[in-house]
């Protein structure tokens, strides 16, 4: 027995350092950049500019694209807003914390009276729910393996994180980080994306399939997030001084062709955002330890970048 002990203390003395090393080294998962540095042209899209807000705040700008597939109404009652400058001098009118930041006419809050309200020009003020769409296997979608709380499949649709319904015959856009919806009253017909509103906190996921989500924030989600958090019911600004003024938003079509947004998206379908998913799902580095072996359909960030800057 003590000669078995000798003989294998004696072994473990014998290997060489860098086997002893190995055996506590995590093996190493490439990061975001890494992987996006590596990514191929053909992996990224440019979004359609009739799809594409252009938002200008005092503090920067932010680029939302429109998902006419899952709300083509709102979609449609929002770019005829948009062609109308009807949302210029609108205001941020409310911040609240790990929830929304939301934008409309201050009118809402100030007064009843709805004749003060700026008028909605074309636009129509009262449109039909859009929380869900008929389930289409022609769309284009790429599944998350990992499974979902709150809908039987989860998956992208190009930029857009998506629940579904296949027994039920539905599929929507989910609450995640980013995404912009249409704020309403209690009447399901009274969003007409005259108020929206951006998730700036955790996925509120509960109100999937209760309000329309019409979009996704694709850059300048520091300009939403970062804002002071109101200080009155829901995060409402109780001062009209604390609210934000929007210079303007325009869709991307509507601007000349020197001033567009040079924006692209990685494609939900491409091996590059395969590795990013994957490289979520089970990170192991130096200090990722022990990788989740999940990864949520609200923790996966679909890339956007600046075309211009990388070719």
């Amino acid at each position: 027995m003590l000669l078995r002990r000798c003989l294998a203390l004696a072994l473990a003395v014998a290997l060489p350092a860098t086997v002893v090393a190995d055996e506590t080294k995590p093996a190493h998962t490439p990061s975001p950049k890494e992987l996006l540095a590596k990514s191929q042209p053909q992996e990224w899209r440019t979004p359609d500019a009739q799809n594409l807000l252009v938002m200008e705040l005092p503090q920067g700008r932010v680029l939302i694209e429109l998902a006419p597939d899952y709300a083509p109404l709102h979609v449609a009652n929002i770019r005829t807003m948009a062609h109308e400058h009807y949302y210029d001098g609108l205001v941020i009118e409310r911040v609240q914390d790990n929830f929304v930041t939301q934008w409309g006419d201050a009118a809402n809050e100030d007064d009843s009276h709805t004749s003060k309200l700026k008028p909605l020009g074309s636009a129509k003020d009262r449109l039909p729910p859009e929380y869900t769409r008929p389930y289409d296997a022609k769309l284009p979608f790429t599944a998350l393996k990992d499974g979902d709380f709150y809908a039987p499949e989860v998956g992208f649709s190009e930029g857009f994180p998506v629940g579904r319904d296949k027994a039920h015959q539905q599929e929507w856009l989910t609450h995640c980080y980013g995404m912009v919806g249409v704020g309403r009253d209690i009447d399901p017909e009274t969003g007409s994306g005259s108020e929206l509103y951006a998730v700036i906190g955790q996925a509120p996921r509960a109100l999937d399939r209760n309000i329309a989500v019409v979009g996704r924030v694709l850059q300048g989600m520091e300009y939403l997030s970062g804002l002071p958090r109101g200080t009155g019911p829901l995060g409402f600004y109780e001062k009209p001084e604390q609210r934000i003024t929007i210079r303007s938003v325009r869709l991307a079509a509507d601007l000349p062709a020197n001033e567009r947004p040079s924006v692209e998206v990685l494609r939900a379908d491409s091996a590059t955002f395969t590795a990013l998913v994957g490289a979520k799902r089970n990170r192991l580095d130096d200090f990722y330890r022990i990788p989740a072996g999940k990864v949520d359909v609200c923790s996966v960030n679909i890339p956007a970048r600046d075309a211009k800057a990388t070719h």
